[in-house]
């Protein structure tokens, strides 16, 4: 059911097959009746990836009126050319047809849902200056191709401010559970992973994080957060409360007064309610790495703060 906005249509992954069967089946229909079999079973909608990585804010406007009728999905307001990514596996389409949606992409999720990604970028400045073009590098990632398939939490746009959307930069965002109609996201969107960095296997990754050892256990570690810090790049992250990092036999701990051990069962306990800064080792950003699944990033170097002393400087 294609959503109420100008010209902009959901495009049915079975559209190519029904049309080549269509001839097929006209030809059978007075003798042949499709079994109930036939019919594609209905999937629902798995969690998602959050499909911007870096900074956003939203709420459920789904159904909000708008001048061609109901919103049709969610505003994810986020930086210019903030990286979208895909909310699930997939192969992906895009499409420019639509003035009002402007530069647009399809991605059709393995689990039979369909999601848009309409007013991605089209802007070549932060001036909204509307010079580029949808293609990629500008509103598409680097290098994508038209009808790729591509891996969850995968690259595959920037947000932007294209179609009817000019002079406020955000993503909207749609949701169609089996090719139908579209549904609020804002629920799905409450439990998406959110990712630290687009997945990417190609890159290797480290984090530089400085917080306060809450538990360690299994050769694990919880740290609740004070700082945290991307590389390479060195960007700051923000809005990460905690992490789970594992803790190798080959990482080392600083104890705060100069002595180097070995992270062990004799070392690590010693360090719990520690202020402390951590290292990770360099991996792969994965869909676990990049997600921050709870042992897949490990411990390199574990450095212990040393406390002021009470009326001390």
């Amino acid at each position: 059911m294609p959503p109420k906005r100008e010209p902009v249509r959901v495009i049915s992954r079975r559209s190519t097959a029904l049309g080549v069967a269509l001839v097929a089946t006209l030809v059978s229909a007075a003798t042949f009746v499709a079994p109930s079999s036939a019919i594609p079973p209905k999937h629902p909608v798995p969690q998602l990836v959050f499909p911007i990585v870096g900074q956003t804010t939203y709420h459920d406007d789904f159904g909000d009126p708008r001048g061609n009728g109901k919103h049709e999905g969610n505003d994810l307001m986020a930086a210019w050319r903030s990286p979208a990514v895909a909310a699930e596996a997939g192969k992906i389409k895009f499409w420019t047809r639509s003035a009002r949606a402007g530069c647009m992409l399809y991605l059709y999720g393995r689990s039979g849902t369909t999601y848009l990604y309409i007013h991605l970028n089209n802007d070549l400045t932060e001036k909204h200056d509307n010079k580029g073009k949808c293609v990629a590098g500008t509103a598409y990632m680097d290098g994508l191709k038209d009808g790729a398939t591509v891996q969850a939490g995968q690259q595959i746009g920037y947000v932007g401010d294209s179609g009817d959307a000019e002079g406020t930069y955000h993503l909207h965002f749609e949701v169609h559970p089996n090719d139908g109609a579209a549904v609020s996201p804002f629920p799905y969107l409450q439990k998406a992973v959110h990712l630290l960095m687009p997945v990417n296997p190609k890159l290797r990754v480290s984090l530089s994080v400085q917080g306060r050892i809450v538990r360690y256990a299994s050769n694990r570690m919880t740290i609740s957060l004070t700082s945290m810090t991307l590389f390479p790049g060195g960007q700051g992250v923000s809005g990460v409360r905690s992490i789970v990092l594992s803790v190798p036999t080959t990482a080392e701990v600083d104890t705060g007064d100069g002595t180097i051990v070995a992270a062990d069962a004799t070392s690590m306990p010693d360090l719990a309610g520690r202020n402390v800064v951590v290292l990770t080792a360099p991996a792969r950003a994965t869909l676990a790495v990049a997600g921050m699944r709870p042992g897949a990033l490990a411990a390199s170097r574990i450095a212990a703060v040393m406390q002021a002393a009470p009326g001390g400087p």
